[in-house]
């Protein structure tokens, strides 16, 4: 007897297309809109790169709630929802003509873009895979990298030929439309309603009677000494890449053209699928993922000190964007993965959760502050040397956070 095609493949495309709209839009294209309206107002840009700060920390306050509103409104209208509050708020950006307006449209994109995010691909992902999950996460995961991969330069493209409000107009629309139809073809199915088993298994996976224990709370979850390493590590890491993220291009655009500025992005984003494919062999492997992280960070650290080198050799900058790019991915995905490896099944979910909530919250703030670090130097040059100190003391410092939780044999899982 032949086997029903498994849906969740279907599912898995979907939300890879999902994922790489949602980080094309929602993560990488800040970068871009800022100097979009730079560029078309004249405001100075610790007062515009202050939006991308505010675009990530609205974000943060929808998080927290999207659990409540999947159960209240269901997963396929916050998901289509999200995706037209996102496209307001990118055409406010294109538009916006005071500064107020500039930040209400940052309020709208940040909101909608956390419902492409993170947390929707692995809500969209967990009914359909169990013991393949991090397997399917991964391959989801390289759809927000090819979203920088892709609409880094079409962007700039758009925005040169057609201006910033055409070019908003015209992605803020297909990806309503695109997002739509899979929300309510696609997302409304699960693998109970179609008579299927998460993995394509023939018989559901049995629940662990330790699966039934309750939760920690945040308070007994803070206590835990490898929490606040872990979550100090993370939030440090991305506070220092968003931060650097959010301004390289415009930093780029001093030494090389809009084109290849736009193709230098998208070159950081390809690189952090080639960083996230190494660090899962390294794994394999067997090496310690704590030790794994500081490498990813001492690498990334190589690639923001030869930004200095800017002016030097055109190819100092594409060697810069490979190194910095090879930890996007894995800034993101590899601290759940020590999570699950130094805490119990049951109390991961929670980890996970509030790490997540905490680094969000903490490199919101990021672009805001380096914007404020390069407003104080006239001197383009000056301002690279600060913004670089700034990311290089910041990751020494997410290393050192994750290396005081590195133990010379396996981890043991926390139990309480």
């Amino acid at each position: 007897m032949t086997r029903t095609r498994f849906f969740g493949k279907t599912v898995l495309a979907c939300t890879f297309i999902l994922a790489m709209i949602g980080w094309g839009i929602g993560f990488y294209g800040p970068p871009i809109y800022m100097q979009a309206v730079m560029e078309r107002t004249g405001w100075p840009i610790a007062e515009v790169s202050t939006a991308v700060t505010v675009h990530f920390l609205s974000g943060t306050l929808v998080i927290a709630n999207l659990p409540r509103l999947y159960a209240r409104f269901g997963m396929p209208t916050i998901t289509l929802l999200g995706s037209i509050v996102l496209g307001i708020g990118v055409n406010t950006w294109a538009q916006a003509n005071q500064l107020w307006v500039l930040y209400a449209g940052a309020v709208c994109s940040g909101i909608g873009w956390v419902t492409l995010g993170a947390a929707a691909v692995n809500t969209l992902i967990a009914p359909w895979y169990v013991k393949e999950r991090p397997k399917a996460l991964g391959k989801a995961y390289n759809g927000a990298s090819l979203g920088g991969v892709i609409f880094s330069p079409l962007w700039v493209w758009l925005i040169e030929r057609f201006g910033f409000a055409a070019a908003a107009l015209a992605i803020s629309v297909v990806a309503v439309l695109l997002i739509g139809a899979f929300a309510f073809l696609v997302f409304n199915k699960s693998p109970q309603g179609l008579g299927q088993h998460p993995d394509h298994a023939d018989q559901p996976e049995p629940v662990p009677a330790s699966a039934s224990a309750a939760p920690w709370t945040a308070l007994q979850t803070l206590r835990s000494a490898s929490f606040r390493s872990l979550a100090a590590g993370m939030s440090l890491g991305l506070f220092a890449q968003i931060g650097l993220v959010a301004h390289l291009y415009s930093m780029l655009l001093g030494r090389m053209s809009a084109h290849d500025a736009s193709f230098a992005m998208g070159l950081a984003t390809a690189s952090a699928m080639g960083g996230r494919y190494v660090a899962a062999r390294l794994m394999i492997q067997g090496m310690n993922r704590r030790q794994l992280a500081c490498l990813g960070y001492a690498i990334q650290m190589l690639g923001t000190l030869m930004l200095l080198g800017l002016g030097l050799h055109p190819t100092v900058a594409w060697i810069a964007v490979v190194l910095i790019g090879s930890g996007i991915g894995n800034a993101t995905s590899l601290p759940p993965l020590i999570a699950q490896v130094e805490f119990s099944r049951e109390h991961t979910a929670r980890v996970i959760a509030l790490m997540v909530a905490i680094s969000q919250a903490t490199y919101a703030f990021a672009p805001a502050l380096f914007g404020l670090l390069r407003a104080v130097f006239i001197d383009p040059n000056h301002a690279i040397v600060a913004v670089v100190a700034a990311a290089v003391t910041v990751q020494v410092l997410a290393m050192v956070s994750f290396y005081r939780g590195v133990s010379p044999r396996p981890f043991k899982k926390a139990v309480c």
